[in-house]
């Protein structure tokens, strides 16, 4: 099912680049708004899923799905397998006595006094700061080829929109790249919520779950992303029972949910303020310290 949304995701951003120049500027900016939402879902659902658990028994049929969602996404799936690794190494950390994370995503990264990030520069400013050095050089570490298709992955989208602009330069640039740009912060505000007002220090309660149906069933379950961080390997359709086997535990020690979907945190009416989110200032840096050092 992943797979076949993902492509589906393929199927739609180049409909969209051969509907541009037909259809009425009012159903274009609807359409494109909705390529947004997909691409957040992707990475969020389809792409997520793909790095804990390949779709496919064939490392060549992965590498060939990982090139399609690079495409689909204008970003390269194996890249983002890296970056995403990292975050389950930190799991949204705070920053330690060199003002610095282990996870390259997490909300405290850019905070300040040991608060979480504002979620306005988080959302608009994260798109811009992947450091593409630091991912290679993780990449390097696997030496199973993932550096190669990293590049690939990248060459196949920035093609693929190259060709888009010899033959409609205006679609790019006016229509196309707004919408992607739209797209990965919806992303980052999804990331966001997903790690605001969790507790970094408690491996059960690294993350906030959401557990409304129609969004878990979009985003392949994701929803449950205290339970994802608890046990990153749980296969998507297992989720649901998996937290039901700890829910209680769950309670005992404050996991966060929300009522909503995490694109729409920022609407919870018990939202903690963030001055409220965490440990702050000197006992943040405890606090961190000292998981840092058993954890080592």
């Amino acid at each position: 099912m992943p797979a076949l949304a993902g492509l589906f995701h393929l199927a739609y951003f180049i409909g969209l680049f051969f509907l541009y120049p037909h259809a009425p500027l009012w159903l274009m900016l609807i359409l494109g708004f909705i390529y947004s939402l997909m691409v957040n879902a992707n990475i969020n659902g389809v792409g997520h899923n793909f790095i804990h658990n390949p779709f496919f028994r064939s490392k060549a049929l992965n590498r060939v799905f990982g090139v399609t969602q690079s495409i689909a996404c204008c970003f390269s799936q194996t890249m983002y397998d890296a970056v995403h690794m990292q975050h389950h190494k930190g799991n949204s950390d705070r920053q330690d006595e060199t003002g610095d994370t282990v996870d390259w995503l997490s909300i405290y990264r850019h905070g300040h006094d040991g608060e979480a990030e504002s979620p306005w520069s988080y959302v608009f400013l994260s798109f811009f700061r992947d450091d593409v050095g630091a991912i290679r050089k993780e990449l390097r570490k696997r030496k199973n080829g993932d550096v190669f298709w990293g590049n690939l992955e990248l060459a196949a989208f920035a093609v693929t929109l190259l060709v888009m602009f010899l033959f409609n330069w205006r679609y790019v640039i006016f229509f196309f790249l707004p919408f992607w740009y739209l797209g990965h912060c919806f992303s980052y505000l999804n990331g966001y919520y997903r790690h605001y007002g969790a507790n970094p220090d408690k491996p059960i309660a690294w993350g906030v779950s959401s557990y409304g149906k129609i969004y878990n069933w979009l985003f392949f379950y994701n929803g449950y992303h205290a339970e994802h961080h608890f046990r990153p390997k749980v296969h998507w359709t297992k989720m649901e029972r998996f937290h039901q086997s700890i829910e209680e535990l769950q309670k005992q020690e404050g996991v966060r949910t929300i009522k909503r979907a995490h694109m729409l945190g920022f609407l919870d009416p018990d939202s903690p303020k963030r001055s409220e989110s965490g440990p702050t200032g000197l006992a943040a840096f405890v606090s961190n310290t000292e998981r840092k050092q058993k954890g080592a």
